[in-house]
């Protein structure tokens, strides 16, 4: 064989496949001093308990320390939540998010501040009318109240009727006192005008969380334990179908029937007609009690004011009477749904243990921690069914 000047002779005898490659060959020799899989190391279920309940320790207590800055960030998270959906519609028709998002915000907080203007000074004028006028409304029911109650102490052979003036006058001068105490809280112009300087952050809040909404549930997703992350997501999953149906649903529930019962009652002539009619509706998330408040306080003014005028009376009965209708019968159903899932007693225990643990932060929160503890429970109990120490299989 001859070979050519200068080349290199070709190599002798055949190469087997399965040859190791001879040191220094290059990239292709580092997979082989790689393991085929990396070790993993697998926790007790006591060392996840402890984990999670460290993780949950630590939030609670931040919480606790913070509470006093955290009342914008809540607020803009709550709004951004809310928002949330329309911003999806819109970079569905190709609106860039933080386009849409800048939209959004500001119609959402511009229309918010002109019906604050309009409608805060007359709730505070008409509070203030209220709290001078109690005195009068306690001494007017001591005095219809009085021959019943002289009657029924009668018939039991009780004390004489004069021992009502000593309770009647106490009762007169707790009032009293009360007004003076909230027409001097009024008149100082409230005491949270304060933070507003502090709340100026919440459109910042919620602009940003709205725009990047999507790449902070991608970011959480990232941090879920890969072994439990199909099993979490399905439950964050399930409190935000919770939530949907409660948050904003019934939170526009309220705002419509607030509004409807403002705008009745003020159309009736009732004296304080706004401010009933808007407590009676942002208290509705609790069935029946924020129809019962308003109907109680609305017919108490009425007979104060319109009496003997029956007709107008009816009108104000009535006017709940249809706004519980629409409640029931076109609100609920098409804005909430059976998606709550949360029981009123449970809405209410929440928001008394929040606003007593965080103050107004505490009622912001209530809601969605009610609904994570409820979703969280409801998953426990499942597993627990399934569980041997529920089916008898324990050994």
């Amino acid at each position: 064989m001859q070979e050519t000047a200068g080349t290199l002779p070709p190599p002798v005898g055949p190469v087997s496949p399965a040859a190791p490659e001879p040191a220094g060959a290059g990239p292709a020799a580092t997979p082989v001093a790689l393991p085929a899989t990396a070790p993993t190391v697998t926790l007790p279920p006591a060392r996840h308990a402890v984990f999670w309940v460290g993780i949950l320790a630590a939030l609670v207590l931040a919480l606790w320390l913070l509470k006093a800055i955290l009342l914008p960030f809540v607020l803009g998270m709550a709004i951004a939540y809310f928002l949330d959906p329309v911003a999806d519609r819109l970079e569905a028709l190709r609106v860039p998010r933080s386009v849409a998002a800048g939209l959004i915000i500001v119609a959402f907080f511009l229309v918010a501040t002109l019906l604050l203007m309009l409608i805060v000074p007359t709730i505070v004028e008409q509070l203030t009318t209220l709290v001078r006028a109690l005195p009068r409304y306690v001494e007017a029911a001591a005095e219809t109240l009085r021959p019943l109650v002289a009657s029924i102490l009668a018939r039991v052979s009780a004390s004489p009727p004069t021992d009502l003036t000593q309770p009647l006058a106490a009762a007169q001068s707790m009032a009293g006192v009360a007004g003076h105490l909230l027409n001097e809280a009024l008149s100082r112009g409230f005491a949270f005008v304060n933070s507003v300087a502090l709340l100026a952050v919440t459109p910042l809040v919620a602009f940003y969380l709205l725009r990047d909404w999507e790449k902070v549930v991608e970011s959480v997703d990232g941090w879920l334990p890969r072994a439990q992350a199909d099993v979490i997501r399905a439950q964050l999953r399930e409190i935000d179908w919770v939530l949907a149906g409660f948050a904003r649903g019934t939170a526009t529930v309220c705002l419509v029937l607030g509004a409807f019962y403002a705008v009745a009652l003020s159309l009736v002539g009732l004296d304080f007609g706004l401010t009933i009619g808007l407590t009676a509706g942002l208290v509705s998330f609790i069935p029946y009690i924020g129809t019962l408040f308003g109907l109680l306080a609305s017919v108490g003014v009425a007979l104060y004011q319109f009496w003997p005028n029956w007709p107008r009376v009816v009108v104000v009965l009535m006017v709940f009477f249809a706004g519980q209708i629409v409640n029931d019968y076109v609100l609920v159903p098409r804005l909430v749904g059976e998606r709550v899932g949360l029981h009123p007693l449970w809405v209410m225990f929440g928001l008394f243990a929040g606003g007593a643990l965080f103050g107004f932060v505490g009622l912001l929160i209530a809601v969605p921690v009610c609904a994570v503890i409820g979703v969280v429970t409801r998953f426990a109990i499942a597993r627990y069914k399934e569980s041997p120490l529920y089916l008898g299989t324990v050994d």
